[in-house]
């Protein structure tokens, strides 16, 4: 867990907290609380994904520095919300449209702070992001950081879609519906991002192959 937690728990009511005088709308005609809405509780959403939720963000370029008070946000923000989602079974998609939009947040603010405080680089920085979870970031093997460096070059929507799909393992039509897009352009950029990676790595193994024949006995 993270240390922004507790902060979370606070912000949830205690189980000796009223009910809410009105019930929050959930969609035209339905309240929450409805027999035709299975909402799971927010204590199940922390748990179930959390380790989503982190990876995800670190993906998207949040600093390490700033990820803890970046993730209890996400997770303030789903815990208000959760009562408005419409399609319980979309729950992953609507988590990650809410983590994207965040992450937008923070870098324009960080691009702010660095156009005040003028100390905004000319060259972007590159940086590798961390796929998994904290506790196996250790264990990254050379070829997924060699993969990554070529990532780096693919463009954002084609690297987006990518990711969402080899690394967090979500459906072509959930990563539509989580970024708003046509399922038949999370088809046609995922396999343009593979055939892009797949083309720099045997790039990337024709040039080592022939630096190894070249090296002296």
């Amino acid at each position: 867990m993270f240390s922004g937690t507790a902060r979370i728990e606070e912000a949830m009511p205690s189980s000796n907290s009223a009910a809410p005088t009105e019930p929050a709308h959930t969609g035209p005609g339905m309240v929450y609380g409805s027999p035709t809405v299975n909402l799971p509780s927010f204590v199940d959403v922390y748990r179930t994904y959390f380790n989503f939720v982190w990876s995800i963000t670190r993906c998207l370029g949040v600093d390490r520095a700033e990820q803890d008070d970046i993730v209890q946000e996400i997770f303030v923000i789903i815990y208000k919300r959760l009562e408005t989602i419409e399609q319980p079974e979309s729950l992953r998609s609507w988590i990650y449209g809410i983590i994207r939009r965040t992450a937008c947040r923070y870098h324009r603010a960080k691009r702010t702070r660095l156009i005040n405080t003028e100390t905004m680089n000319l060259e972007p920085e590159v940086r590798q992001p961390e796929w998994c979870t904290p506790q196996i970031i250790a264990e990254q093997s050379e070829q997924v950081r060699l993969i990554w460096s070529f990532l780096e070059k693919i463009d954002a929507p084609k690297r987006e879609v990518f990711i969402l799909t080899e690394v967090e393992e979500m459906t072509a039509p959930e990563i539509a519906a989580a970024i708003g897009v046509p399922l038949n352009t999370v088809y046609s950029r995922l396999r343009a991002a593979r055939q892009e990676l797949d083309e720099a790595l045997q790039k990337h193994h024709a040039r080592t192959q022939k630096r190894g024949r070249q090296c002296p006995d």
